[in-house]
């Protein structure tokens, strides 16, 4: 379980093909704090630590989780937006987040406001936002603006473009899509 407000942006280090796996080296500052079975979201994907080096990690990602995430897209010096699960006794500064990507969508549009940034996203219709609900792009918690069937937008402050990989998006980029669990659910119900 996580919040969806990413602690640090890691750096893939290392991609080595297994069969139908992908392993995965980060560095990240937290490194020297992690240990072996934990999990760690990655661009809002819960994986395990698998392996512990000096100022590396390595997590692997099974073709599953690469049919339906981004990371399959990955290449060694791309930035990962990184979060520790959640303490249960700690502050829920974001939203529920499971670490378990719904779909990727598409970049569609990035519009400089002043200081901050509105990003569009396309998505498969099949699920969609709530206007001011949350949803979880790259692993990263944000609120709803200008939901329709098929896209959304989001509205970045310059300290999560900073501290995010949202700083290197473009349009056309794939991104990694959580929705929001309880809208999952209510949605779910209203089917029956």
């Amino acid at each position: 379980m996580f919040t969806g407000i990413i602690e640090q942006l890691g750096l893939v280090e290392a991609i080595e093909m297994e069969e139908g796996n992908i392993h995965f080296t980060i560095s990240a500052p937290f490194t020297n704090e992690l240990k072996i079975d934990q999990s760690v979201a990655h661009n809002g994907v819960c994986l395990t630590v698998v392996a512990l080096s000096e100022g590396n990690y390595t997590v692997t990602a099974i073709q599953e989780t690469l049919d339906k995430t981004n990371l399959g897209n990955w290449e060694v010096g791309t930035k990962v937006n990184l979060e520790r699960c959640m303490q249960m006794n700690g502050r829920l500064d974001g939203h529920i987040v499971q670490g378990h990507v719904d779909t990727t969508a598409k970049c569609i549009s990035i519009e400089d406001q002043n200081g901050s940034w509105k990003y569009t996203f396309q998505h498969d219709p099949e699920q969609t936002t709530v206007e001011k609900g949350s949803v979880t792009v790259n692993g990263v918690s944000l609120t709803v603006v200008d939901s329709l069937q098929d896209r959304f937008s989001v509205c970045i402050i310059p300290f999560t473009h900073e501290h995010t990989n949202f700083h290197q998006l473009n349009v056309n980029d794939t991104v990694n899509l959580e929705f929001d669990i309880i809208g999952k659910y209510v949605a779910k119900m209203l089917k029956r």
